[in-house]
């Protein structure tokens, strides 16, 4: 499993995440559409906070099951987190948020239909 570095646009937020850059997804749904986020996801355990958690706005919106979160200084979305059908928790990063990451070079594999739910 690959260890990758990422924050947001200010830095303020910085993470880390034990991830292979594969499956990755875009959505059509009002707020990945607007964002640009390419995910990834991932166990909630994959994913290590390591710093600026407190800048965090969490925003849900629909059936208000998805944790939304995004720097409160630069705006900067670069996770979110929930729990499956089954109650595990997962993590979704937004693969464009990883340091030193060209994401011209990445394969989308899924397309959600987050628009049609």
């Amino acid at each position: 499993m690959a260890r990758h570095e990422g924050s947001c646009h200010c830095g303020g937020v910085t993470f880390e995440v034990d991830a292979e850059l594969e499956g990755l997804a875009t959505c059509n749904c009002s707020m990945c559409g607007r964002s640009g986020a390419i995910m990834v996801f991932v166990p909630d355990t994959a994913l290590t906070r390591t710093k600026g958690e407190e800048l965090l706005t969490d925003y849900q919106f629909g059936k208000k099951h998805i944790h939304h979160a995004f720097c409160s200084v630069c705006g900067s979305r670069p996770y979110a987190w929930g729990k499956g059908e089954d109650g595990s928790a997962w993590a979704m990063v937004n693969v464009r948020c990883l340091n030193d990451l060209d994401v011209h070079t990445l394969e989308i594999t899924k397309r959600y239909d987050g628009r049609s739910l």
